[in-house]
């Protein structure tokens, strides 16, 4: 089987896994989670895998959607899937300002650049009235989609929110695989000769960074639908660091490898303390119940070890094995 059919067959299974999920006892709402945080490491990844940028700041996208979405929903009575798409449009507009500004430099000076522009939105979220400040914005209802179909019910909001993130991880793939994302590769390997090859390599970034933006803004907006709150971690610079974590764990520069990283920082967030109990209980020792309260120490420990033993990530480490096999080298 060679490596274009087994990715086939493998996001196929993921799907279908995704697909029968809710009838095998998983909670439709803590997957509607690591979904929207799958598609915001995607996301990410597009801007750093595919093109070598990386942005301390891409909270302030997750956010800024976050915030617009919910209130225009809560406030202005829009329908969901206008919230959706309000959310998307200010995570592009935000992220085409702060491209627009930060693609001018290059390297430490672009990330701290994009950190020191994401803070200042930051700030503005905790004073302005409109986001609830440190309380947040709650009671953001889900509404009826098209007016129709009421996503009250979890069973059917997973569903919605199931179809919108595989057709955003499917623009990421086509994006990837085009001419446009083999530009992209070319800027990442060699920035120097691209540009002796005529191409408007600004111009390349900053489409980059602003689709990434969106797509971070969809994934923002969707989560508030599915939470029915948005809060100031949405934007503060820990939910960057978190995002790089998911990309460079799971595999950066693969279409795979942010999807895993997700659900495995995800997954350690929120199931680490029933974990750490169940092992208290098996061996006795009581420490192993106070590991709900390390995740970060244990998340760090982790990444730790992929950082040693997996450079290359999770499902990097799992791709390159798979080709030295198939040539004959593994």
């Amino acid at each position: 089987m060679n490596s274009k059919k087994l990715a086939f067959t493998g996001y196929g299974l993921l799907l279908l896994g995704l697909i029968v999920a809710p009838f095998f006892g998983a909670y439709p709402v803590f997957v509607m989670k690591l979904m929207c945080f799958a598609l915001f490491a995607s996301a990410f990844n597009l801007l750093l895998g595919y093109t070598g940028l990386l942005s301390f700041g891409h909270a302030a996208f997750l956010g800024g959607a976050a915030y617009v979405a919910g209130y225009s929903i809560k406030a202005w009575a829009f329908t969901p899937e206008l919230g959706l798409i309000l959310g998307t449009l200010a995570g592009a507009f935000i992220g085409l300002v702060a491209g627009w500004l930060a693609i001018r430099r290059q390297g430490i000076y672009f990330s701290m650049i994009t950190l020191a522009l994401a803070q200042m939105l930051f700030f503005v979220f905790l004073q302005a009235k409109f986001t609830g400040g440190e309380d947040g914005l709650q009671g953001v209802p889900r509404g009826k989609l098209f007016g129709v179909i009421d996503l009250s019910s979890d069973l059917t909001m997973y569903y919605v929110a199931l179809v919108i993130v595989t057709l955003a991880f499917l623009l990421i793939v086509r994006t990837v695989h085009s001419p446009f994302g083999q530009v992209l590769k070319a800027i990442k390997e060699n920035e120097p000769r691209a540009i002796s090859l005529g191409y408007d390599v600004h111009r390349f970034k900053l489409l980059a960074f602003v689709l990434s933006a969106a797509l971070t803004g969809l994934a923002g907006a969707l989560k508030t639908v599915v939470l029915g709150f948005a809060t100031l971690s949405d934007a503060h610079w820990t939910t960057s660091g978190h995002v790089i974590l998911m990309t460079l764990m799971g595999g950066l520069g693969t279409l795979s490898g942010p999807i895993v990283g997700s659900a495995v920082v995800v997954a350690l967030e929120n199931k680490i303390g029933d974990f750490g109990s169940f092992l208290a209980k098996l061996t006795g020792v009581e420490w192993f119940s106070t590991l709900g309260e390390s995740v970060t120490i244990v998340t760090g420990l982790i990444f730790v070890i992929c950082v040693l033993a997996f450079r290359r990530g999770i499902m990097g480490e799992i791709i390159a094995w798979l080709t030295r096999r198939k040539n004959g080298t593994a």
